[in-house]
């Protein structure tokens, strides 16, 4: 996500620049993408006041408003722009957006299926502060998961298969380098998405999936953002674990796996 916040001189306050963009006006209906019957923004009871803005996604096309929002609040979690323990209202997160507050809420709902923040009434939705000992277990049900998939995985695929996950390995090593965490983020799952989509078990995948977006969030009581060196070493880890199973090497190949779900102290 690019970030346009600055803060203002006279109130302290962040706001969006001015040359962030928005939601081209003739890229919405007539009623500013609310839909029909639904009241206008803020008339909910969720208050729009005090809160800090977050950088805006590249300008968002009709067809797929939600989608974009959504991914744009998943990489505010991720990179600490949506702060944990803050609560944040539709409307407010819609008028940043250039949206109205319709697909920010359904997108917040989504959300909080997720676990990602949770239903406060009449004022919004909070962001769930995850502690380091909730990361820890997830990445531990993470191993429980992976690991012996990978392994099984390790004894059948053969090695142009694994050769040709490459490329996106690579990527998560570039997008490292940035020291960008949400760039990483998204690099991450999608390599870690290849490998199980191996196994030809979509239910896997997609529950794999949702343990690593769970576990993405910035810590409540630590840095919003892990430094370049982090992302770099996890990263590595990649194309080590390749290397691995391309040789065939299985044992290698679960000391890497494992050590790859083992929190940093």
């Amino acid at each position: 996500m690019r970030h346009g916040v600055h803060d203002s001189v006279a109130t302290g306050v962040p706001e969006l620049r001015a040359e962030a963009a928005r939601v081209p006006a003739q890229a919405l209906p007539a009623d500013g993408g609310r839909e029909r019957g639904a009241p206008p923004p803020g008339v909910r009871g969720e208050h729009t006041h005090s809160e800090r803005p977050i950088p805006q996604p590249r300008p968002v096309q009709r067809a797929s408003v939600r989608g974009q929002i959504l991914d744009a609040l998943r990489t505010a979690l991720v990179t600490g722009d949506l702060e944990p323990g803050e609560v944040y209202s539709a409307p407010a997160l819609g008028e940043q957006f250039g949206v109205s507050a319709t697909p920010v809420r359904e997108a917040m709902q989504r959300l909080a299926l997720e676990g990602a923040v949770e239903v406060v009434p009449n004022r919004g939705f909070r962001v769930v502060r995850r502690g380091a000992r909730e990361l820890a277990e997830l990445a531990e049900v993470r191993a429980l998961i992976e690991v012996p998939v990978v392994l099984r995985l390790a004894r059948t695929v053969p090695a142009e298969r694994w050769a040709e996950l490459w490329p996106l390995a690579e990527d998560t090593v570039r997008a490292a380098s940035s020291g960008c965490r949400a760039t990483y983020a998204e690099s991450d799952q999608v390599f870690h998405r290849a490998v199980l989509s191996l196994s030809g078990n979509e239910q896997l995948v997609q529950i794999a999936e949702d343990l690593h977006r769970r576990s993405q969030g910035p810590l409540a009581d630590g840095p919003a953002r892990l430094q370049r060196a982090d992302l770099l070493a996890d990263a590595v880890q990649h194309t080590a674990l390749l290397e691995a199973l391309i040789a065939h090497d299985l044992n290698a190949a679960q000391t890497l796996t494992t050590a790859h779900f083992t929190p940093t102290p």
